[in-house]
């Protein structure tokens, strides 16, 4: 499992930059051209990247409604086609995928097929309710496919309660934490709020910290230039999308650039 410091020379600046892609193959959104959504991710990407951001998750974001486990071939084969474009156009960018809704087995496929460096998984352990149904976590199966596949370099990036679902049963959110950790192996923990682009709750930031010193921990939704600085007092690394995008959806490079400077004075008076 990672610690704070193999996150930190990992995420440099503490940001991962979203790449939602536009509908996929299959979705019932979809606009019949792979190419034009290659071409938005990686728009996108270069958006990012000049703006200072050096590592980046992709996600099948517009698939919804989302299938609850396993995505279908074509889902697959098209996230490959994308990540493998945005490899080839940026090698030495930390790339990270998520299948949703919670395909672990399809990320760490494509892990090994485009030489991801991260996976997120929505539900690694413990079960939830979501407008999928309910979701139950296979950090049994996750951690041993990792190791089949030669992928122990891949970290495996948590959401402890993830957006837009529920724990099946009440628990208390520190007993999560610690299973997702230490019985999960998890290599970070993310923290988020409710829905996409809505803040977490500092109070659960703070209790996951301080009842697992040593672990990694990021924020996973809700972050802007404005609060960034206050999050990374608890927080090791953010993972920002909704608040970079400008015109039409697409990641705004001005925004990126300013949300970089924070990052970049905040670790010049740390």
């Amino acid at each position: 499992m990672w610690s704070r410091d193999d996150l930190q020379t990992r995420i440099d600046p503490a940001c991962i930059g979203m790449i939602h892609l536009d509908p996929l193959p299959g979705a019932p959104r979809y606009e019949g051209a792979l190419e034009r959504v290659v071409a938005h991710a990686l728009a996108d990407l270069e958006a990012l990247t000049a703006g200072g951001v050096t590592a980046v998750m992709v996600e099948n974001f517009h698939d919804t409604p989302f299938h609850p486990g396993r995505v279908p071939p074509e889902t697959v084969a098209a996230m490959a086609v994308v990540a493998a474009e945005m490899r080839r156009a940026a090698p030495a960018v930390r790339l990270g995928v998520n299948v949703l809704r919670n395909d672990a087995d399809a990320a760490l496929g494509l892990a090994a097929s485009v030489a991801a460096d991260l996976i997120r998984v929505n539900v690694h352990t413990g079960s939830m309710v979501t407008d999928q149904g309910t979701l139950e976590g296979q950090a049994h199966r996750t951690l041993r496919r990792r190791r089949e596949l030669g992928l122990d370099r891949v970290g495996i990036l948590a959401d402890l309660r993830v957006k837009h679902a529920a724990p099946l049963a009440a628990r208390d959110l520190v007993d999560e934490a610690r299973d997702l950790r230490l019985r999960g192996m998890a290599d970070a923990l993310i923290v988020s709020g409710e829905a996409t682009g809505a803040p977490a709750d500092p109070r659960a930031l703070q209790a996951v910290r301080d009842a697992l010193p040593d672990c990694p921990l990021l924020v996973g939704s809700g972050v802007t230039g404005d609060n960034v600085a206050e999050l990374l007092t608890t927080a090791d690394a953010v993972i920002v999308g909704t608040s970079l995008k400008g015109a039409r959806g697409r990641i705004d490079p001005g925004r990126v650039r300013a949300l970089v400077a924070v990052l970049a004075h905040r670790k010049e008076g740390s």
